[in-house]
């Protein structure tokens, strides 16, 4: 079997979907990127089920002769890793605030500094479009230019990164993120931070650890 390795990493993080609450049942998908074109979480598997033998290998024009599907979103992965050749690694989820700031179609403001681990001053918001359509698909790798994240309109979340590791520290991050804004809105709102201090912040972190991670402080 191709990408072994890979595929247990995805199966892997597949179950920390669950375990760290960014989407429940078979919500979600998560993909990476090999030299054939992608391995993807297969639909309506449960994750708990997943062999590696399940994580369906998808070609750059979407074609595939695995006997599962590809997970419904898998275009959007294909065409984030057709745009961003730095990109490894997609990680979708719905998770609880991140999906209720989507349904508002609000984005993420600078709240906080660890705004920074999505690129930018903002995490955007990507207009809506039916699951699986080639607008979300569209809308989605627009709404992530110059980022690590976004939100999808009533919809979820997405996050990518040059691994899967970092791909899924930044979901869980950008989801907390989003639950200090939507709690800050209901005492009276957040002060936003300025622009400049983001872009010091985005550029401390690029010298931290192996991958960008910031330390605990």
């Amino acid at each position: 079997m191709e990408h072994l390795e890979l595929r247990q990493q995805l199966i892997h993080h597949a179950l920390r979907l669950g375990a760290t609450g960014l989407s429940r049942g078979t919500s979600g998908n998560l993909s990476a990127r090999c030299p054939q074109g992608m391995l993807i979480t297969p639909s309506g598997i449960p994750y708990a089920q997943l062999q590696a033998g399940d994580i369906v290998l998808v070609a750059p024009d979407g074609s595939t002769d695995h006997v599962l599907a590809p997970s419904s979103e898998w275009r959007f992965h294909r065409d984030i890793y057709r745009h961003r050749p730095e990109i490894a690694a997609v990680v979708h989820a719905h998770p609880p605030y991140c999906t209720t700031l989507a349904i508002r179609r609000m984005p993420i403001p600078a709240l906080h500094y660890m705004i920074a681990l999505s690129g930018g001053p903002e995490i955007r918001c990507a207009p809506y479009a039916t699951f699986g359509s080639e607008e979300l698909s569209h809308f989605a790798v627009e709404a992530l230019t110059g980022r690590t994240a976004c939100l999808l309109a009533n919809h979820g979340m997405i996050a990518v990164a040059a691994d899967l590791d970092r791909a899924m520290w930044i979901a869980e991050e950008v989801e907390n993120l989003a639950m200090q804004y939507v709690l800050s809105l209901q005492i009276g709102g957040p002060t936003i931070l300025p622009d400049e201090e983001i872009a010091r912040v985005v550029e401390k972190f690029a010298r931290y650890g192996l991958r960008g991670r910031p330390p605990d402080d």
